[in-house]
């Protein structure tokens, strides 16, 4: 699987962000949310999307993280 659900599972262990309160502020179910994190199944573009918006809500250097991690080198130049 792709390289969002282990980044992202790095993120939320890292800064304390659960899987429920991540599904909650996604207003979906954590099941999806666990298959992400667990690489079971990729995000859509769109979906990574709306995972940085609800962690910018929740812990905005969670937010932050994620994107650098996720596009690493291509967010240095913009």
């Amino acid at each position: 699987m792709g390289k969002a659900g282990q980044v992202l599972r790095q993120v939320l262990e890292e800064y304390e962000v659960s899987q429920y309160s991540l599904a909650a502020a996604l207003d979906i179910e954590r099941n999806s949310v666990y298959r992400w994190a667990n690489e079971k199944r990729d995000p859509s573009a769109e979906t990574v999307l709306e995972i940085v918006r609800a962690l910018k809500e929740l812990k905005p250097e969670a937010a932050k993280a994620f994107v650098e991690r996720y596009l690493g080198e291509e967010t240095k130049d913009i």
